[in-house]
């Protein structure tokens, strides 16, 4: 049964919810006004009551983005997931049908686990030919001021994009969990920070080459050492599975960062909210300046 629900749809030339619902644990805040008033853009705000998800929680959602339409889906701080009690674990899930030139932007903060919790989360996109999708994915290690450090029993994040009738665009799954003979902490050593960007369709052509190009200079200067040993490293610590059709004509972006403050990629959320408050124009300066020296996986299709 679902949890929340919105609907988004064209009224008189403007983005506009036409349907919003919502229920314990899960509340929508959806501001009249964010930027500029010639932006037409939806802003919805995701929150738990409680500050986070309790042991147990089951929270789905659905999205619906109609024709023309743009909106943007983030949370007011860190996705904060509980101890686990036994073996009960927190799941989450959302479903979006992005519409024929539409945008949806889903920037969320970092999914922040607590010792021993168990989380679980699927993400499933449905776009046409010429949909527009900004997809941020990322956790931290833990609460670092609590001195805990991929101290979660369980984490599985399944991102799924598929085009119009079914066909799979892009399937991924990213599993973290404890091993009975090498703790987690220890597999991933140093790193404190996993997270994927996903940039699809033609609004956002002009940023994905910025980016590929900029992300590729960034690893010829910065990464230390063969390229395939990082990959081989990183693989040992995590285990990934995932599809990636041919058809899929942009970029994907997986990164780890090694003992470094997990601030600088909220410069994502704000470089989104910037393209948007512009009109779809902006430079990308803040790329240059974050401390990617780490970034072990660039895929560029076509």
């Amino acid at each position: 049964m679902e949890t929340g629900k919105i609907v988004i749809e064209k009224v008189r030339g403007k983005s506009t919810v036409t349907k919003s619902f919502s229920k314990y644990p899960l509340k929508f805040i959806i501001p009249r006004k964010v930027g500029p008033s010639r932006v037409d853009a939806v802003w919805i705000y995701a929150l738990t009551y409680g500050g986070g998800i309790v042991s147990g929680d089951d929270i789905s959602c659905k999205l619906e983005i109609g024709a023309g339409c743009t909106a943007v889906l983030t949370t007011q701080a860190s996705t904060k997931v509980y101890k686990s009690l036994g073996s009960k674990c927190s799941e989450q899930s959302l479903e979006a049908e992005i519409g024929s030139n539409s945008m949806l932007v889903l920037i969320p903060d970092p999914v922040t686990c607590f010792s021993t919790a168990r989380y679980f989360q699927k993400q499933v996109f449905r776009v046409r030919s010429d949909s527009n999708l900004v997809l941020v994915d990322w956790i931290t290690s833990g609460r670092h001021e609590s001195g805990e450090k991929w101290d979660f029993t369980h984490y599985k994040s399944t991102n799924n994009i598929f085009l119009e009738s079914d066909q799979p665009l892009f399937l991924d799954t990213v599993l973290l969990e404890q091993g009975s003979i090498v703790p987690l902490a220890e597999r991933m050593q140093d790193y404190q920070v996993i997270a994927m960007v996903v940039l699809l369709g033609p609004m956002l052509r002009h940023i994905q080459g910025q980016v590929q190009e900029d992300v590729k200079r960034m690893m010829a200067k910065q990464l230390q050492g063969s390229p395939a040993r990082w990959d081989r490293q990183m693989k040992s610590n995590t285990r990934r599975r995932g599809y990636c059709s041919n058809s899929f004509l942009d970029n994907r972006i997986s990164l780890s960062i090694p003992e470094a403050s997990i601030g600088w990629l909220g410069g994502i959320a704000g470089f989104v909210a910037l393209f948007l408050k512009n009109g779809g124009t902006v430079e990308v300066p803040w790329i240059c300046s974050t401390p990617w020296q780490y970034v072990l996986e660039l895929l560029i299709k076509g």
